[in-house]
């Protein structure tokens, strides 16, 4: 019978979804910084007989300025590669009929170039950084609390995240202002969600137990991945905190150094040691 523990479960993987901002890189001026050994281990995912791809809620870039920034830190990456909240979001604008009032970064606003926003009925914010201010909230609260049926859709429901100078608030902070302002539930597009989750199983042709996520958030990776019937490992690299050890209500299945130390034990498992 196979082994459903870490590190035992790596044996029968067949793929593996990292997250990016705290796993394979800090962000911060310019491109950020790649985490110590992260451009490596990505390189021997690559090499090895597993299915890689990479989830993140990361909303300041369009996906593929986003690559780019990735592959100038030295990672092998490619955009199809990439599963980031934004796309998924058009796509659910299309299917629904929608017009969005954008309260999302300078950096974002290509990606819904050929989008409909006059008149919006909903509202779509995102980790804006520096947008985040009085006067824009306020004005994604009067476009909320004036529709008969308000719409809210957050990209992700982050409470921070680390850059290279430390942490920063991330988009769950001013998405729980807005819920408590209008007395609505923001509907989440991007990790935890777990259409989110699938919609990366489902390009890689995986059933959740075949495959394992890798991140620095403990509740929106590793809690996320669980809640599918993924495995989730957390690293002790980017927004993570000695207390995620101790969390009421989310284990993570491993909690690991960093991402090389996690590839390392995952190929090791499979006789596929360097």
């Amino acid at each position: 019978m196979a082994d459903s523990s870490w590190p035992g479960c790596a044996k029968s993987l067949k793929g593996v979804i990292l997250d990016l901002c705290g796993v394979l890189y800090d962000s911060g001026e310019g491109d950020g910084v790649a985490i110590p050994g992260s451009i490596e281990a990505v390189k021997r995912l690559k090499e090895s007989d597993l299915q890689l791809r990479f989830c993140t809620n990361e909303t300041q870039a369009t996906r593929e300025k986003f690559v780019a920034k990735l592959q100038r830190l030295g990672f092998d990456i490619s955009v199809c590669e990439v599963f980031p909240p934004a796309p998924a979001a058009i796509s659910v604008l299309k299917e629904r009929g929608l017009r969005p009032h954008l309260l999302v970064h300078d950096g974002l606003l290509q990606e819904f170039e050929a989008v409909e926003k006059t008149n919006p009925n909903c509202v779509i914010i995102a980790d804006a950084a520096e947008n985040f201010s009085y006067q824009n909230l306020n004005e994604a609260f009067r476009v909320l609390i004036g529709l008969e049926k308000p719409i809210l859709f957050s990209l992700g429901q982050g409470r921070y995240y680390k850059e290279t100078d430390g942490l920063k608030l991330d988009v769950g902070v001013y998405m729980k202002a807005l819920e408590y302002a209008c007395d609505l539930k923001a509907e989440v597009i991007g990790k935890p969600s777990p259409t989110f989750f699938q919609s990366v199983l489902s390009d890689m042709g995986l059933k959740p137990h075949e495959a394992l996520m890798i991140g620095d958030d403990l509740v929106n990776d590793v809690g996320g991945a669980q809640c599918c019937g993924m495995k989730g490992v957390q690293v002790r690299t980017g927004k993570y905190r000695p207390s995620d050890e101790r969390h009421p209500t989310v284990i993570a299945d491993a909690t690991v150094d960093n991402l090389a130390h996690a590839v390392e034990v995952i190929l090791s498992q499979r006789g596929l040691e360097a």
